[in-house]
């Protein structure tokens, strides 16, 4: 137990906010408000995503944006050298969509990863594999929608997560990011 603590006290300032915003992090363990939170679980050995209500999380970190490319992860996390594998994190959230109609959503990672879009399996990217990609389509309606995205880092080197968003108007995807999708407030 208290090599998990102090584990996660590594893995916190792993995940803190980058000086650098080139760099890309799983999340912070500062609450993000309206952002995606993250449970951070241990695993061992999976080939597929796990099934994350018969495990215990060991942390939460929060983000809103998921922009993490592709990226060889060999030293584990500074001060914790054996821990570069075998986890997984499943991200949840809500978002506000102003205009109805079809959302592309583009999921990429390496090793295994699926998005549900209130409580439905929009893409499923499960598995061990390099960087996978696979687009999904969902009509949504005006309103506040539930968000989910589960992934899980098997086998090292290298790992990816990478959430992006094509609206009905929008010809090309952009990065997934929860501070765009926010009701508009009337001037006052």
């Amino acid at each position: 137990m208290l090599r998990n603590l102090a584990y996660l006290a590594v893995l916190s300032a792993f995940m803190a906010p980058a000086q650098d915003p080139a760099v890309a992090t799983f999340g912070t363990t500062v609450v993000v408000p309206g952002g995606l939170e993250g449970k951070i679980y241990f695993i061992e050995g999976a080939s597929s995503l796990p099934n994350f209500g018969k495990l215990r999380p060991v942390g939460t970190i929060y983000t809103n944006r998921l922009d993490i490319p592709y990226t060889e992860f060999k030293e584990g996390f500074p001060g914790v050298t054996d821990r570069f594998e075998w986890f997984a994190i499943d991200y949840t959230g809500r978002f506000y969509i102003d205009g109805p109609g079809y959302y592309r959503f583009s999921l990429a990672s390496d090793d295994g990863s699926n998005l549900y879009i209130d409580g439905k399996l929009a893409i499923d990217n499960d598995g061990v594999q390099g960087v996978v990609e696979r687009e999904g389509a969902v009509k949504l309606s005006g309103g506040i929608h539930s968000i989910r995205v589960s992934y899980f880092q098997g086998p090292r080197y290298h790992l990816a997560l990478r959430l992006r968003v094509a609206g009905p108007k929008d010809a090309q995807f952009r990065i997934f990011d929860t501070d765009e999708f926010v009701p508009h407030t009337a001037a006052g």
